[in-house]
């Protein structure tokens, strides 16, 4: 691939927009980043009017902010370790305008198809963009990086619940839920935020874990688990001992999860964090059920045989992946995921590229870098990409790799231990200087 002479098309002004638009400028490259709200920042601009925020009044980031950050722009001292959303989104606007990244978003620009006009393999990327209000342009590249926590997934036994059902997604406050009788299902961060946030003025809160979970704490000591978590992060000690650790250390602080009602974890899982849920089930104010049987009016009945009578459910129940702009034949959502070489590339549509497609055990920022930083060597000509056969190969054995590795769930496939990504990729960028240069 030769040096690109065009503009880069960048899709999303979130977290992995910005970073992506800052390692391409610093390259010497043009780009345009399109936004289709009137903010930058993604789901940490509270209220956004692009409604993709899934955001709460309440809302900390659950890692520190020592980890929290880019690796070139640290935050301020003045701010809390745990910084909230009005925080990260201060944060992300003086990034973007120390790095001169806004002059180059085009808000108010909802993109609404991206369309390939060459045949892969025999002529130069081409790809054609149109947004709602007509505007049509073409780009040798394209990178979407509009995220994957936007398009709620719902269940469909939760739709005949005859009281007040909402999505995680849609709760910003809890004062319309005072005293009311609530059941919340899920147990990932927003579950237990939420359930923190209502259980003190609700009259009932109950949390719904179907499966085993870690619900890690944010201190340990004094000292945010995640810095301790990222002192062991390191290639010479062992994942399995890194674990070890941490496992110990939150089960000194917070007991074993079965004492709560939860269930065993039976392979590895993405931990929840929360400085208070396990102290609001300790005090009663929260109680834990392990599934639903079935939901018959505003009755909800539960796998232990007991039954209760609810205002309002809650389903945070993750998300689905939303690429309305581009044909599923295309790039197809399979299961929660989409498959990409290096969790970046369609093997057989080059000059498209994905940004932010991960869940990461680390930081947000510092994950989408070490991806900018491959995209980067790809874009700029220096390395080459495999052949969509052994990018397909290389999909295949990351796919085994998560399912031999976590617990199988949608939220899973995207799961990425960051020290073994970044050096992956790292490699991969170096092995890539010696494949053949294609030159189309």
């Amino acid at each position: 691939m030769t040096h690109p002479t065009s503009p880069i098309a960048i899709i999303g002004a979130g977290v992995a927009g910005i970073s992506a638009a800052k390692y391409l400028l610093q390259e010497g490259l043009e780009v345009v980043v399109y936004e289709m709200g009137s903010q930058l920042g993604g789901m940490w601009c509270y209220m956004n009017d692009n409604g993709r925020s899934s955001a709460y009044r309440t809302l900390h980031i659950n890692t520190a902010k020592s980890l929290t950050r880019f690796s070139d722009y640290p935050f301020e001292d003045e701010i809390q370790t745990f910084p909230d959303h009005w925080e990260v989104h201060a944060y992300l606007e003086g990034y973007t305008d120390q790095f001169n990244v806004r002059r180059h978003i085009r808000f108010h620009s909802e993109v609404t198809s991206i369309q390939p006009l060459f045949e892969p393999g025999k002529e130069a990327p081409h790809w054609e963009i149109k947004t709602r209000d007509g505007d049509v342009r073409s780009f040798g590249t394209v990178i979407v990086a509009t995220g994957h926590l936007y398009l709620p997934r719902h269940v469909d036994q939760f739709k005949g619940f005859a009281g007040q059902y909402l999505h995680s997604h849609d709760y910003k406050k809890p004062e319309p839920f005072v005293g009311k009788r609530i059941c919340i299902v899920g147990v990932g961060n927003s579950a237990v935020d939420i359930a923190s946030d209502v259980c003190v003025t609700a009259t009932r809160t109950v949390l719904v874990a179907r499966t085993g979970v870690v619900i890690a704490p944010k201190l340990v000591f004094g000292i945010p688990l995640t810095d301790i978590s990222e002192m062991l992060n390191r290639p010479w000690v062992p994942a399995k001992l890194r674990q070890r650790i941490l496992t110990i250390l939150i089960r000194m602080v917070h007991g074993n999860m079965k004492d709560y009602g939860f269930k065993p974890v039976t392979k590895p899982v993405h931990p929840t964090s929360s400085g208070s849920v396990i102290n609001d089930i300790a005090y009663n104010r929260i109680s834990v059920k392990q599934g639903i049987d079935r939901v018959d009016g505003t009755t909800i009945h539960f796998v232990d045989g007991t039954q209760e009578t609810f205002d309002v459910l809650i389903g945070a129940t993750g998300y689905i992946i939303d690429l309305p702009f581009i044909s599923p034949d295309i790039v197809p959502v399979t299961e929660g995921a989409i498959d990409l070489y290096k969790r970046i590339v369609p093997p057989e549509w080059p000059g498209l590229y994905f940004i932010g497609f991960i869940q990461p055990n680390t930081g947000l920022p510092r994950a989408f870098e070490s991806q900018c930083r491959w995209l980067v060597e790809y874009v700029s000509g220096r390395s080459s990409l495999p052949t969509p056969k052994e990018m397909w190969a290389d999909i295949a054995a990351k796919n085994a790799w998560v399912e031999r590795t976590f617990h199988d769930s949608p939220r899973h496939r995207l799961e990425e231990e960051f020290t073994l990504y970044a050096a992956e990729l790292r490699r991969d960028a170096q092995q890539g200087m010696q494949r053949p240069k294609i030159q189309l």
